[in-house]
């Protein structure tokens, strides 16, 4: 493991210190090395949170309809309307959250609007197949129907908007903690541009010290459209490209 203590503040990269030193003289590869498996975690956390809470509203407003249907609508459509990041920010600054757990279950609190309403969209339309149909009146049970039937149908769809959901809840937590708002005691992508900010690594050029971190974001979030694309055109036949 890096020392992240070893070197001289601000000192740009050499042969000891790959990407440089911050203003405490901490390694700033090391920060990288640790802090982005953090800021993963919380996406992965959060975004399996939501999307599990999403399909599952999904699933029974889609495949029940009437007023179960307006009901979970109705409420996924009030959450909609609130300014997520402004109640995150409120909230994480009262509660002062120290860990990337309570930061991850934070934004999977407000994470799962959007997986619900795709997974509601396609569930109204798979449910008047005829397999489905078929299965109704064989008298099986709507649960029954719901996993065996409509669930298989629907993974491409859910999977597609898990990785939404992650990259959505990655950019959150990097954005919460370059705002000071984040766990100050786990490092973390947010956090190592919050203090490349503090201490006006830009206006003093310190290139090495803000540079790597945001680098790391473009190619994470590259990654993850990428994925998101794949798994568009496996769930939409017509994205598809002939040849």
């Amino acid at each position: 493991m890096a020392d992240v203590g070893a070197g001289r503040p601000s000192k740009p990269p050499t042969l000891d210190h790959l990407l440089g030193t911050d203003q405490q003289g901490r390694d700033v590869l090391a920060d990288l090395m640790f802090g982005t498996p953090a800021s993963l975690k919380i996406g992965l956390i959060a975004g399996v949170l939501g999307v599990f809470v999403g399909t599952i509203l999904g699933l029974v407003a889609g495949y029940f309809g009437g007023f179960v249907d307006a009901s979970i609508r109705l409420v996924t459509d009030v959450f909609l309307t609130i300014p997520s990041l402004l109640i995150l920010v409120v909230v994480a600054s009262l509660i002062r959250v120290v860990s990337v757990e309570e930061m991850a279950l934070l934004i999977a609190a407000l994470s799962w609007m959007w997986p619900t309403r795709a997974v509601r969209a396609q569930s109204l339309t798979i449910r008047e197949r005829m397999y489905v149909q078929v299965a109704r009146f064989s008298g099986t049970s709507h649960w029954r129907i719901i996993v065996f039937e409509l669930l298989p149908n629907l993974l491409p769809y859910i999977a597609a908007s898990l990785v939404g959901t992650i990259s959505g809840a990655i950019l959150v937590s990097i954005g919460l903690s370059t705002l000071g708002l984040g766990p100050q005691n786990e490092p973390s992508l947010g956090l190592t541009i919050y203090w490349a900010i503090y201490y006006g690594a830009l206006i003093r050029q310190l290139w090495w010290w803000f540079m790597p971190p945001i680098f790391i974001i473009v190619l994470l979030f590259m990654g993850l459209f990428l994925i998101s694309s794949g798994l568009d055109r496996i769930a939409n036949p017509r994205l598809r490209t002939t040849i």
